[in-house]
């Protein structure tokens, strides 16, 4: 019987999504047989969002997780009471809904960090609404480093069972490229192998993607394969790591996707979320290795547009907290 770990659900930005595809996830009975799901936000909000979605939960305020009856049909909610529903704007940027939305994530981690939480499964946050609080983080990984003590986390994609890492993230094509060393690429092989090993995972085949196209065809098309992506292969290897490459990123995926490779390192940012939003973009979750405790999320925003309408797809929060399910058990929590 698989272990029921308790996950931590912060409720997000009020003004968004997040409430309404909360309370629909936590209407499935699915999620009660695999963890013992606690929403950290506001109970005034989520039985707002009750009422807009039409499902058929009630609400229990409890202290702390071990408060929790965790049965389905009942949200168990650690309620900070931080929203005034006179303001309350669906759909809008609000220095209100920041502060709370930061709120709801600090006492998530302060939880997790005390062990009475195994996992973070994160709903959408807005930047601009953080802004205007003074909130003094740009988003959900750099309050995730700060408060969980984690400099540098390592963000890993899964869907439908093909895990993709990123050696750069946030920057142009031509700053990526600058980035691709030899030492940089062996210390992600290094990192990404220590991530699924913390995830329970017992095999860790890891491909790394060419960056040219056919990883360069030995140099005809770019020399960036010869002198730094196979070499820093070469070096993790030399550490023990069951590393290849680089592999073409036109086919390197599908491999993964088919079992070839238990992951695959990205060079860049779009390399990576094309494939893996092309393979199901409602179904690819992040996970954010590197810190104290497991935490995934949701890939997309807060959605302002449709919030609050009941027509958001819960389907990505769902598989958010489905995947914390699958690894809490087996998540280790010493540091790498």
């Amino acid at each position: 019987m698989t272990t029921r770990e308790i996950i931590a659900i912060p409720m997000g930005d009020a003004a968004g999504i997040g409430p309404e595809i909360t309370v629909k996830s936590l209407a499935k009975e699915e999620i009660y047989s695999m963890c013992k799901p606690l929403v950290v936000g506001d109970a005034k909000i989520i039985r707002k969002a009750i009422e807009v979605t039409g499902v058929d939960l009630n609400v229990n305020v409890v202290a702390s997780p071990i408060d929790g009856s965790y049965k389905f049909g009942t949200i168990d909610i650690i309620d900070l009471n931080n929203i005034d529903l006179e303001s309350f704007e669906p759909g809008s940027v609000s220095a209100q809904n920041g502060q709370a939305a930061f709120e709801f994530i600090k006492r998530s981690v302060e939880l997790a960090m005390a062990g009475e939480v195994k996992a973070l499964a994160t709903t959408p946050i807005n930047k601009e609404s953080l802004k205007a609080a003074n909130v003094p983080y740009i988003g959900h990984t750099e309050m995730l480093e700060d408060l969980g003590g984690s400099p540098d986390p390592l963000t890993m994609f899964q869907v439908n069972g093909m895990r993709i890492f990123f050696l750069t993230r946030h920057l142009s094509v031509a700053d990526a490229i600058k980035q691709m060393t030899k030492e940089r690429v062996r210390d992600y092989l290094n990192r990404c192998d220590q991530a699924l090993q913390r995830l329970g995972v017992e095999t860790r085949k890891l491909a790394v993607a060419g960056l040219n196209p056919h990883a360069g065809e030995g140099g005809l098309f770019g020399m960036e394969e010869v002198e730094e992506i196979k070499p820093g292969v070469e070096l993790a290897k030399a550490d023990g790591i069951d590393a290849y490459g680089p592999v073409p990123a036109d086919s390197v995926f599908f491999q993964a996707l088919n079992g070839k490779y238990d992951a695959v390192l990205s060079l860049y940012h779009d390399q990576g979320h094309i494939a893996a939003k092309m393979t199901d973009f409602h179904r690819t979750i992040s996970i954010t290795n590197g810190l104290p405790f497991l935490r995934t999320s949701v890939d997309h925003g807060t959605a302002f547009d449709i919030a609050w309408k009941n027509i958001a797809s819960e389907v990505s929060m769902f598989e958010c907290i489905k995947l914390a399910a699958e690894y809490a058990p087996k998540f280790t929590r010493e540091s790498l």
